[in-house]
């Protein structure tokens, strides 16, 4: 049985047919197996007369599918879907999440992106914590690949060749006035990030700033954005167990938007 949409109350002016056509996408969107007519009704709490009467044009333009009973998504309303996420960029898409993580998190937010021929990480999109004591950097601000919590995130959602080729050429720094990692403890961290999904900077790069990255992960299984949370370090540190479970399941949610738009 599909679960029901959240009900809420519709104005006097908002047309009811238009309510019930995003409903029956609503409900049909959160089954995989389809819905029945019966099932719509009571999800929509609409007699079955009125919804047939939306219902057949639907599917007569492949906006929906009807097969044994049951209704499911058409390719017309997936072709729809791709052409919408198509028409905005990826920060705009990805607006949302962040909106969420920074909510959920009460730290500054960053949206990531790798640029492999500088390779760097740059913060094109970003969300200011309402704490009085934050981290803040302007959008533009770059940092290395190795370095970052961003950086090491992305850098292990690389096309494996890419990323053998930036260990065996990258030199590494001090950062933070602390002595540089080895290209070993690099590559063990980068192979730990790949199973967690979740990248961590203690300190390491600004001083008494630490941070947690995920990658957003496109179809291919690669990432080109990271979302990052930046803290002070003593408070974010405290917060890594909740914030690992946070960034996690936002990012996650990220990577399947991700995964629907066109080229990715």
């Amino acid at each position: 049985m599909a679960s029901s949409p959240p009900k809420s109350k519709s104005s006097p002016n908002e047309p009811r047919s238009l309510l019930r056509i995003l409903g029956i996408f609503e409900a049909i969107a959160r089954t995989r197996e389809g819905v029945t007519l019966a099932e719509l009704s009571a999800a929509l709490d609409a007699p079955k007369s009125s919804l047939l009467l939306i219902l057949r044009p639907l599917v007569a333009h492949k906006y929906l599918a009807h097969s044994s009973g049951r209704y499911e998504l058409g390719p017309s309303i997936f072709q729809l879907s791709a052409e919408v996420l198509a028409s905005a960029g990826t920060t705009q898409i990805m607006r949302p999440y962040m909106e969420e993580l920074a909510e959920r998190s009460n730290e500054s937010v960053y949206l990531s992106v790798i640029d492999k021929e500088a390779k760097l990480v740059t913060y094109v999109d970003g969300i200011e914590s309402r704490q009085p004591i934050r981290y803040s950097a302007p959008i533009g601000t770059t940092r290395p690949l190795y370095g970052s919590a961003a950086g090491k995130a992305l850098l292990a959602f690389q096309e494996p060749t890419w990323c053998q080729n930036y260990l065996k050429n990258v030199k590494l720094k001090p950062l933070a006035a602390k002595f540089p990692i080895t290209k070993s403890e690099l590559q063990k961290e980068l192979d730990e990030i790949r199973i967690s999904r979740i990248a961590l900077n203690l300190g390491s790069l600004v001083s008494g700033a630490s941070g947690i990255a995920a990658p957003i992960v496109k179809a291919d299984g690669t990432a080109t954005h990271a979302l990052l949370v930046v803290a002070p370090s003593e408070r974010l540190k405290e917060a890594i167990p909740q914030l690992r479970t946070i960034i996690a399941e936002v990012a996650a949610s990220a990577s399947q938007t991700l995964a629907h738009m066109p080229g990715n």
